[in-house]
């Protein structure tokens, strides 16, 4: 248990809170009421805390300061990062929420945050949301933003610990995150809660592991195992689980007015949404710029300040929305977003893209010639939901299989499917855990079949790749192969460590042993950047001396840490 809020602390809640939504995603996103194209709020919400990770580790690199900075250059780096970073009206929403925490700190030029400050950063984080909504409704991500930071204040005043602060904070952000749907009826009718505001609840309850040490870096979460639905995200209305019907038609975009929807399902309102920064701009010209926007259309949410303004609404007139933000300042990223082309395109039959994760540039050559967009993906610096995105943009493609090649990485690719789908791309994940299994899949690939055989015919052939592979222990640990110490051979079958030696050699040949038990015809030795020629001569001879029949692939991976990866089809 800590008594101050760090650098380090910092570095890891931002880790553990974006693992948090990259798990619950799929369960956020189905707690929408209301199907606007951006409102994905859980997708939105990861991609928005991804990117920014991305940005500041990136900016850190640079000036050689990742990992050694202080918190105030953390929270200097983050603030602007979510703001450049954020997606849709809960990405926005976020942004400033970390916005005013991260304010606090550069202000006071803090290096470590104690109770009382703690409560002023939840107090100016709910400010700085609010204000941002140009008609704020409660009911939303708001009204639990605002519970944390009233519950936080008066633990703080009553003298408090920081944990106990962040505790009471959390607590009264899942009690109001309960009543959403008491406040607003489109919730009520959907039988769920707040999607946002479920968001700012796993913010909470990371920073409350943080601060308590409850946490290890294989836990994440829940993510590594899959965390159960949290029911109480679908709470009964009297005494039946939601929905009911309320008769309502009004519903909320992640605390932002919406448009509304007919009984049948047809969507009514604005064709376009359009999302910019605004540089070189005052206060004066924004409060102009929303003045007009807000007459021009819904779901308006302008945040940041005082260099740097990031503005999203949804609108009929793009011209008049472009132009109203000319006239306020110089813009950037400009992006339109033509809600019924989207839905056209997700109909047409278009060409087949490949994006593939590589952890060695030997992998990753080979996937080039494969016909892949490759994107590197190694221990320390997986690929990001955005980096996969971006990647299925650049094949040109409007159907893209993406393989992770990577246990760890599924999760971001299942969140740049969802994200594609917003932009009309059709995306697809291959359950690709291991290089080997991507490259079995990538040898069925059939350009002339459709999307669908592809996505059947090569999750098959990835599935049906037993794996397996030998390292070095850096470490000691329990393992299911026993007890290990730094240096042991490790041999691990189908992601587990079951062999622990030490020889890698032998321990190679006890893996294949183990993948060839059932039979297996093809075998495929995907060697590692520091693999030892002799460990490589062994395997091989062992292959030809005890399975003759069995027709052998060597490729040089190149890939760090495991001087060889097996496949066995």
């Amino acid at each position: 248990m800590h008594l101050t809020f760090t650098a380090d602390h910092a570095r890891q809640w931002a880790v553990l809170t974006r693992a948090a939504l990259a798990a619950r995603r799929t369960e956020l996103d189905a707690l929408n009421v209301y199907p606007v194209p951006d409102g994905d709020t859980g997708t939105n919400l990861h991609l928005t805390l991804d990117g920014a990770i991305e940005q500041v580790v990136e900016a850190h690199t640079r000036l050689g300061i990742l990992g050694a900075a202080t918190l105030v250059q953390e929270c200097t780096s983050l603030g602007r990062a979510t703001l450049l970073s954020a997606r849709g009206n809960s990405g926005v929403i976020l942004s400033q929420i970390l916005r005013g925490l991260t304010q606090v700190v550069v202000e006071r030029d803090l290096e470590e945050v104690d109770a009382p400050a703690m409560a002023d950063c939840f107090e100016r984080g709910a400010v700085l949301a609010r204000k941002a909504v140009a008609h704020p409704q409660e009911g939303t991500i708001l009204s639990v933003a605002d519970a944390a930071a009233r519950a936080g204040r008066v633990a703080a005043d009553a003298g408090a610990s920081i944990v106990e602060v962040a505790e009471a904070a959390r607590d009264a952000a899942s009690a109001a995150l309960l009543r959403t749907p008491e406040q607003l009826p489109a919730l009520a009718a959907a039988g769920v809660v707040d999607a946002g505001g479920a968001g700012c609840v796993l913010l909470l309850e990371a920073l409350c592991r943080i601060l308590t040490g409850d946490w290890s870096e294989t836990d994440l979460l829940g993510v590594t195992k899959g965390p159960a639905r949290r029911e109480e995200w679908r709470p009964t209305v009297h005494g039946v689980p939601g929905p009911i019907d309320t008769g309502a038609d009004a519903l909320l975009v992640d605390g932002a007015l919406a448009i509304s929807s007919h009984p049948e399902g047809d969507l009514v309102g604005p064709g376009f949404e359009v999302m910019y920064l605004v540089e070189d701009s005052d206060e004066t010209s924004i409060d102009a710029l929303t003045a007009t926007l807000d007459r021009l259309g819904d779901s308006l949410i302008v945040s940041g300040g005082p260099d740097l303004w990031s503005v999203h609404v949804h609108v009929d007139d793009v011209g008049a929305a472009i132009e109203a933000g000319i006239d306020a300042g110089r813009l950037r990223r400009i992006l339109v977003t033509n809600f019924a082309d989207q839905i056209a395109r997700r109909r047409e039959r278009q060409a087949l893209g490949i994006v593939a994760c590589a952890a060695g540039p030997g992998i990753a050559s080979i996937l080039r010639e494969g016909g892949a967009v490759v994107v590197d993906s190694v221990p320390g610096a997986r690929a990001s939901a955005g980096q996969l995105l971006d990647a299925a943009r650049a094949t040109g493609a409007h159907a893209v299989l993406i393989l992770p090649n990577d246990k760890d990485t599924v999760l971001a690719a299942e969140a740049a499917v969802t994200a594609a789908a917003h932009e009309g791309l059709s995306a697809h994940v291959i359950p690709s855990r291991t290089a080997v299994q991507g490259l079995a899949a990538m040898a069925v690939l059939d350009p002339a079949a459709s999307v669908q055989d592809n996505v059947v015919a090569m999750a098959g052939a990835a599935r049906a790749t037993r794996h397996g592979a030998v390292t070095i222990a850096v470490k000691e640990a329990l393992t299911s192969g026993g007890h290990c110490r730094p240096g042991d051979a490790l041999g691990i079958v189908d992601g587990d460590i079951v062999l622990v030696g030490d020889d890698l050699s032998t321990i190679a040949v006890q893996v294949l042993e183990r993948l060839l038990g059932a039979g297996g015809e093809l075998v495929t030795l995907l060697t590692g950047a520091d693999i030892d020629a002799e460990l490589l001569d062994g395997v091989q001879r062992w292959l030809h001396d005890e399975v003759p029949h069995a027709e052998v692939t060597v490729l040089a991976g190149g890939q760090a840490a495991y001087p060889l990866l097996i496949g066995v089809e």
